[in-house]
């Protein structure tokens, strides 16, 4: 038995901001934004939609396409930096709208590599066969923690959620094998406060290394070479970091997923929202090798070599 994506689900909130918004608030430019980022929108959610309502809308086109009810879920996963509250977490207030009356509840505090976490965690109590269906949840309100005064931070980041149902597949599909790290000395980098503060120069050293790194690593691990992969999921970071991993891997551009433009860092969302774009595309298919890398603070990394499918 193999541990894998049974069912996907995102939501993402109606209200769009473009650059061209931003240059009206704060000193920047739709050029500078798009050249250095690759942003050219993000979306932001409305006062009255807190995390746990992203996660909530999330979750539940995921059960619908796992096509199991939120009774069967044994344990729900919440990946996230940003909760309603200090406590209860995030997993919780979604156990109860859910109606999940079996599931323990946790949320993973990785910040953009947390649902790498939170995949990585489900598959250990799956392969072991304590559970069989743990629900995996990336989700951020990035915006109520954003310093809209900040142009350095600001332009970078985005709401969203993005849902994984993960249960057992057939052989040789699923999650084949992982990779998850952290350095805390560079927690100083990248952390909040009132709002994030981001040493950009330094994050962005540690994420071009790490990240190709990483997805070299979950290769050999898997006894696979680039040759194999079929598909690239980054975290949705910044273009240029996402390119070093791209070119690691010598895929052509058409193998990358490339959501940045559209939706901005939306940290542990970012993952998923990516997939299932590219899903909905017809970009990725069943037996497909795709691998998934992502960063953060902490720092924190984590990658994935997956074969697609149930």
């Amino acid at each position: 038995m193999n541990t894998g994506i049974i069912g996907i689900g995102r939501c993402l909130p109606e209200k769009v901001v473009t650059n061209a918004d931003l240059e009206k608030i704060m000193d920047t430019s739709d050029e500078w934004i798009r050249t250095r980022t690759g942003i050219q929108e993000r979306r932001i959610a409305s006062d009255d939609m807190d995390t746990s309502h992203l996660a909530y809308q999330a979750a539940c086109k995921a059960l619908d396409n796992a096509n199991i009810t939120a009774e069967q879920i044994d344990l729900i996963l919440v990946a996230t930096v940003t909760p309603d509250n200090p406590f209860p977490s995030v997993a919780c207030l979604l156990q109860e709208k859910l109606g999940a009356k079996k599931a323990a509840a946790m949320d993973i505090s990785a910040a953009c590599a947390g649902f790498m976490y939170g995949m990585v965690t489900a598959k250990q109590f799956i392969d072991t066969e304590t559970y069989k269906y743990v629900l995996v949840v990336g989700v951020e309100k990035l915006s109520k923690v954003t310093d809209w005064e900040d142009r350095n931070t600001a332009v970078l980041f985005g709401d969203g959620a993005g849902a994984a149902v993960m249960g057992p597949v057939s052989d040789g599909r699923g999650i084949l094998s992982f990779e998850l790290g952290s350095d805390g000395s560079g927690a100083k980098h990248l952390y909040q406060d009132k709002y994030i503060i981001m040493n950009g120069r330094e994050v962005y050293k540690f994420a071009v290394r790490q990240m190709g790194e990483s997805c070299i690593n979950v290769l050999d691990k898997a006894g696979l070479t680039k040759e194999d992969v079929d598909f690239l999921i980054p975290h949705q970071a910044n273009i240029r970091i996402m390119e070093a991993s791209r070119q690691r891997l010598e895929l052509p551009v058409e193998k990358m997923s490339k959501t940045i433009h559209k939706y901005g860092n939306t940290s542990a969302s970012s993952i998923p929202i990516a997939m299932i774009e590219e899903l909905e595309a017809g970009k990725i298919k069943d037996d497909d090798l795709i691998v998934m890398v992502g960063f953060g603070g902490g720092l924190t990394w984590g990658a994935i070599a997956l074969r697609w499918g149930k």
